[in-house]
């Protein structure tokens, strides 16, 4: 036996401190879990053209729902609604992005994790 090991526990009390980091390791992995359940079931919700339009998005990023103003159908400028609808759906993706990146953060304590 190497001088210095203990004949018991290899390195001397180092199991305790490996099985306390395994437990916050799966405790973090729970939180982050509920985490994600929860942020695919929000909502976010985005509008263009001054409210013309609104798209609502949840967390897996589905469509859930599409608003157009009546008003902003103009058989002469289809282009134009296209671009309002497009720039509704993508605010919304980006403000869940944005949620689930501050919410990550949050939970991982700035540990430079990739999520």
């Amino acid at each position: 036996m190497a001088k210095g090991f203990g004949g018991r526990g290899g390195m001397g009390g180092m199991g305790g401190v490996n099985m306390n980091m395994i437990k916050q390791a799966q405790k973090m992995q729970q939180d982050m879990m509920k985490m994600q359940q929860e942020l695919q079931e929000k909502e976010y919700q985005a509008s263009a053209g001054g409210g013309v339009v609104t798209a609502m998005v949840n967390g897996k990023h589905e469509l859930r729902q599409l608003t157009i103003d009546p008003d902003a159908v103009d058989p002469d400028d289809v282009e134009m609604l296209q671009d309002m609808i497009v720039a509704a759906v993508n605010e919304a993706m980006r403000a869940a992005d944005g949620d689930a990146a501050d919410t990550m953060q949050k939970l991982t304590g700035g540990l430079g994790l990739p999520f």
